[in-house]
């Protein structure tokens, strides 16, 4: 009560000595000052007004880390790989593919062993995956290396997969959904949590397209264990596409960790 008489009195101090045409400007100075600092004062709810918008929009990650720019480095290793094959130059393809293979080890154990794991991290690891799973059984198929329906069987899982992470996307983004904010990586939103077999599936189908991309350079044709091994493909693919359906931890929203981690 003290503070708003000295208010008082400094304020009629001020209007009693200034000219009239100053009046009306230091009037609404001190109201407003006045009112800005009852609205910052620390009795008022912090969920008042559009702050926890303000700190929801305000929810980014560092994306240039080692084990993303691995990550990214796999993925425009694909075009490479790809034309190695289609052109017959199966060394070239193989050591690629096994380039590919060490940065897939490395960048899971950088990010883990320096805590540089990220929401995009989650997300770019098992893209860079299916564009090279896609790479290799597209050229080998054209090729003739790779049996059509099993090609068609994989490519249709990986379409479906891709098209309910782009619906996953859009839904966990937070408002405002813009097509720059959509494409803003770095506004983590959703995590991607793979099932146990479709891990098993992705490990199976990459020891299949790198066994058939390396067999034109074996002294052996080994044609009877890629064709069991294409069998246990086809199985595992049909079986992680049904894991997907029925798995409630496939993804998570970013809002919702947060606030289960922020619960005791």
């Amino acid at each position: 009560m003290s503070s708003h008489w000295t208010l008082f009195n400094l304020c009629y101090n001020i209007l009693r000595r200034s000219a009239p045409g100053e009046i009306h400007s230091m009037v609404l100075l001190i109201f407003f000052s006045r009112s800005f600092s009852c609205f910052s004062s620390s009795k008022l709810p912090r969920s008042f007004g559009p702050s926890a918008q303000i700190r929801k929009l305000a929810l980014r990650e560092n994306i240039y880390t080692i084990p993303n720019f691995l990550t990214a480095s796999r993925i425009l290793a694909c075009p490479a790989i790809g034309w190695s094959i289609l052109q017959g130059q199966f060394d070239l393809a193989t050591s690629l593919l096994v380039y590919a293979g060490l940065t897939d080890l490395a960048d899971g154990w950088i990010a883990r062993r320096f805590k540089m794991q990220s929401v995009l991290g989650t997300v770019l690891d098992p893209a860079a995956d299916k564009a090279l799973m896609t790479t290799l059984t597209v050229t080998l198929s054209m090729k003739g290396m790779l049996p059509i329906p099993l090609a068609v069987l994989i490519l249709s899982r990986d379409v479906l997969l891709s098209l309910s992470a782009f619906y996953i996307r859009y839904t966990s983004l937070p408002p405002p959904k813009t097509f720059s904010r959509y494409w803003d990586f770095g506004i983590p939103s959703a995590e991607v949590h793979p099932t146990g077999i479709s891990k098993v599936n992705t490990g199976l189908q990459l020891l299949l397209m790198g066994t058939t991309t390396i067999s034109p350079l074996l002294p052996w044709a080994p044609d009877v264990p890629l064709t069991g091994l294409q069998w246990i493909v086809a199985t595992t693919t049909i079986w992680s596409g049904i894991s997907y359906v029925f798995a409630k931890d496939g993804y998570r929203v970013v809002e919702e960790r947060d606030k289960d981690q922020r619960t005791p």
